[in-house]
This record gives structure tokens, C-alpha cells and sequence, in this order.
């Protein structure tokens, strides 16, 4: 869209959320809430954007500039004391004052509003027919509109104001027709008739949806836009609206991947943050989180009750039932599972295979290694072809510092080994069951440090000759 400002009003406490978090920062399908609207703003390439903040402020702001998203230029203003929406407006209107075009006004707390409806409240302000309204705001029907401002029409049906619902009159009550809380003004008329904004009302307070009867006083029109989508203009006030739009958000996201060639066994039970990307013909079972920044490649298939978060899977990967992804790098045709673990900075090789009860952490596992069953391999780079038998440890932690261990391709790393890094283990050699490693090892070598196995003679009759003369003695 072209020549229009936006204000996203973020200012409010939040009291109903019973939260030390403020409202606009609590996650929506793993964004906060904030998010969605200036995403909106920024795919619209509006001119000027200014975020009104009040509580917590610099947290709010915080959240917008050192985040991972870059939701291009934003201006902040601080509302206090906070005495409504259209003292915030008054408060944002210092920095947009010498600003000519229109001005949207978005709450960031009404997370699920889309680009297509922005879009659709722009063609209404802007159609050609009849003079240009100078305000244009969403409306929504609702069967129970009980808590919401009322829209009241005259007889030619045009929108004439709006009653906020403690001051609607017992005729009024049954209007149907509610704010949905999102305008569109032009600039010179929000500008110049902000201070008309009296406080005559239960609340004692200034409202922004006033402009409605200021534009009707001086002969200019408002218009409307009919949301047949509620859901859309959905305000979050509390933890129990926060998950009905949670749900919402991750309903849309599900329907956008499976739409894309995405199979996703149980839409309802799959749980995929905003930003998240999956390749065609992957294949999601029910239960799965995926969450931050995760690339998953085509041809994949995520076992249920799975959680990945933050990775990067290449294609043909399969990952098992209940395995616990982070920060991770997964190369082709892996095999991850089930009941694994990868921790941060892990990077698994190309058809390497990393079994049930293994945990990795900062390490390298090179292509074709596998570490099938009951495993911690922390600080440490595994080359290609590896065997890591059952119960192998690295040991890297002395208690002040972790120590890398080196493995390098082709070794064979038999069960029950514990490695005492800073250690290396050369190409190809052998380490036997049951060793404990404390030096290097070299290429092509068979490694022991184990006890050698004795056999006592006669041992297993003394003990019992033994156990017979005490219960003589005891009686």
C-alpha cells in the first residue's frame, strides 16, 4: 500500500493476564503478540510505523529491536498515565503531525488481523465513489456482543457513532454490530480533532472510536468494513483467549504447509511455531512441537511426540518417536531416535544414525557414523564411519573446563568406553569394551585398559561354608 503511517497502540498492562510478562509480549504460536501486526505493517511498506508503549516499555521496545525479526524502521512513544485509546493516539501524534496521507491504527493485542483484511479496510477508504470518508473502522457481527461498543447507524444505514457498552441505553443494548477497534483515518482530520476527545463517559477516559460522532458533527463520512471473520479482531485479554488465538494461528499455519505438500497426520494435535519452514512430502505425526527457527527439508518424516526447536534438517531425515531437537544441524537421510536427544550446537552427518537414549551435545557425527543405543557424547568431533557402541561416554567436564575428545573415521568404539578428554582416538583403530581412554590413541591400533579377568577357585564354597558357621554363632 501506498502514503499511509500506522500507530500499534501496545501500551496496556494486561491486569486480566495475571502476568509479570506484559500483554503484547506473550507468545502467540511462539511470536509475541506484537509480532503479527508489524509483519502486517512491513509487508504493506507503510511510511512511518509508531509503537505506543506504557507498561514495561523498554521490554516492549526491547522485543522489537533485539529480536531475531527485523520489522524495519519503528518509532517509540511512551503513554503515561495511560487514560485510553485516544489519548494513546495523542500521544503517538507529535511524531506523525507533519505526516500527509492516512493513518491506520492497530491494537497489538488483536494479533490475528491479516494482510488481506488491511488491505480490504484500504480499498473501502480509498473507493473512487462519493467523497473520501475521513474515518474508516472494522466492525464485526457477534450473537453476544456483551463487553463491546456498540455501532449505531442512522436511517440511511451509514455509521453515525459508537457507544461504548457501560454507556449503551437500555434500547441500545441489543445491537449486534460491535467496534472491532481497527481505523483508518486521514491524517489532517485525526490530527486536527484529537483534542475535541472528551472524557465524558463511565470510564473517564479518552476513546479513540469518539472520532466517529467528531467526523459525523463536521459533515464528513465514515464508512465501515463488515468482517464476516470475527476471529480476525479477536482482542487477547487473557490466558484463555491467548490459547483460543494460539489455536487459531496454528490452524492457518498447519492448513499453509499442507496446502504446500506438507502430510500432517492430525492438523489438531500438531504444534508448529510462526516462521517455521517444511519441505514437500515431509510427513508430521500428531504431538510434534516445531518450534523457532527451524528449516526441515522434504521427504522427511517427524515421529509423534517429537520436539524440534531451532533446527536446521536436511532432507530424508527421519526422526523417531519422543526425540528432543535443539539447535541443531541434521544432514540427509539421518536417522534421529527414538527417544534421543541433541543438544545445541550438534551436527549430525549425512545417513549417520544416532538411536534410542543417546544424547549428543556440541558434537560433530560425521557421515555414516552411528551411535545406536544409550550414549553421551558431549565436546566431541566423530568422524565418518564410526561405530559408537552402547553405554560410550566422553568425559568432558573436569569440573572447571570441558575438553574436546577427537574420533576420527573408521574407528570402532566398543560398548561400555569411557573417554577421558582431551583425548584422540586415530583413524581406523579399536577400542575394546569396557576401556577407559586417558591417552591418544594412534591410527589402526587395538586399544585395552581393562583389568585382567581372574578366576578364583573354590571361592564360591568358602563363601558358603562361611555364611553357614555365623548363622551357627547367631542362633
Amino acid at each position: 500500500m501506498k502514503n499511509f503511517a500506522a500507530i500499534v497502540l501496545a501500551a496496556g498492562k494486561g491486569t486480566r493476564m495475571k502476568s509479570r510478562l506484559p500483554k503484547v509480549l506473550h507468545p502467540v504460536a511462539g511470536r509475541p503478540m506484537i509480532h503479527y501486526p508489524l509483519v502486517v505493517l512491513k509487508a504493506l511498506k507503510a511510511d512511518r510505523v509508531v509503537v505506543v508503549v506504557g507498561h514495561k516499555a523498554d521490554e516492549v521496545e526491547a522485543a522489537v529491536t533485539q529480536g531475531t525479526f527485523d520489522y524495519g524502521a519503528v518509532d517509540f512513544v511512551v503513554q503515561d498515565p495511560q487514560l485510553g485509546t485516544g489519548h494513546a493516539v495523542m500521544c503517538a501524534a507529535g511524531r506523525l503531525r507533519d505526516y500527509e496521507g492516512d493513518v491506520l491504527i492497530l491494537s497489538a493485542d488483536v494479533p490475528l488481523i491479516t494482510e488481506a483484511t488491511v488491505k480490504a479496510l484500504f480499498r473501502v477508504h480509498r473507493r473512487r465513489r462519493g467523497a473520501r470518508p475521513a474515518l474508516t473502522l472494522t466492525t464485526v457481527m457477534l450473537d453476544d456482543p456483551g463487553g463491546y461498543g456498540r455501532i449505531v447507524r442512522d436511517s440511511g444505514a451509514a455509521v453515525e457513532r459508537v457507544v461504548e457498552h457501560r454507556d449503551l441505553a437500555p434500547h441500545q443494548r441489543g445491537i449486534r454490530e460491535v467496534n472491532a477497534g481497527v481505523y483508518l483515518a486521514e491524517s489532517r482530520f485525526l490530527f486536527d480533532n484529537l483534542e475535541g476527545l472528551g472524557t465524558d463517559n463511565a470510564q473517564g477516559e479518552y476513546y479513540l472510536p469518539d472520532l466517529v460522532a467528531l467526523a459525523r458533527d463536521r459533515g464528513r463520512a465514515v464508512a465501515a468494513l463488515t468482517l464476516s471473520d470475527p476471529t480476525e479482531v479477536m482482542g487477547v485479554n487473557n490466558r484463555a483467549e491467548l490459547a483460543a488465538a494460539a489455536a487459531i494461528m496454528r490452524r492457518r499455519i498447519n492448513t499453509r504447509l499442507m496446502l504446500s505438500g506438507v502430510t500432517i497426520v492430525d492438523p489438531a494435535a500438531t504444534y508448529i511455531d510462526d516462521g517455521v519452514k517444511v519441505g514437500a512430502d515431509t510427513v508430521i505425526y500428531p504431538n510434534v512441537h516445531l518450534a523457532g527457527r527451524t528449516v526441515i527439508g522434504g521427504d522427511c518424516v517427524i515421529e509423534e511426540g517429537s520436539r524440534i526447536e531451532g533446527c536446521r534438517v536436511a532432507s530424508g531425515v527421519r526422526v523417531r518417536s519422543h526425540s528432543v531437537l535443539e539447535g541443531s544441524t541434521i544432514g540427509e537421510g539421518a536417522v534421529i531416535g527414538p527417544f534421543a536427544r541433541l543438544r545445541p550446537e550438534s551436527r549430525i552427518g549425512k545417513g549417520a544414525r544416532v538411536g534410542n537414549f543417546v544424547e549428543i551435545k556440541k558434537t560433530a557425527l560425521g557421515k555414516g557414523s552411528k551411535a545406536n543405543h544409550l550414549a553421551y557424547l558431549g565436546d566431541a568431533s566423530i568422524g565418518e564411519g564410526v561405530n559408537i557402541g552402547a553405554g560410550v561416554i566422553t568425559c568432558n567436564y573436569d569440573g572447571e573446563k570441558k575438553h574436546r575428545t577427537v574420533i576420527e573415521d573408521g574407528a570402532f568404539i566398543g560398548s561400555d568406553s569411557q573417554f577421558v578428554a582431551p583425548v584422540k582416538v586415530g583413524r581406523g583403530s579399536y577400542i575394546g569394551s569396557g576401556s577407559t581412554i586417558t591417552k591418544d590413541v594412534p591410527a589402526e591400533v587395538l586399544a585395552l585398559s581393562r583389568a585382567e579377568q581372574k578366576v578364583v577357585e573354590g571361592w564360591l564354597e568358602r563363601r558358603k561354608a562361611g555364611q553357614k558357621t555365623t548363622k551357627k554363632k547367631g542362633g
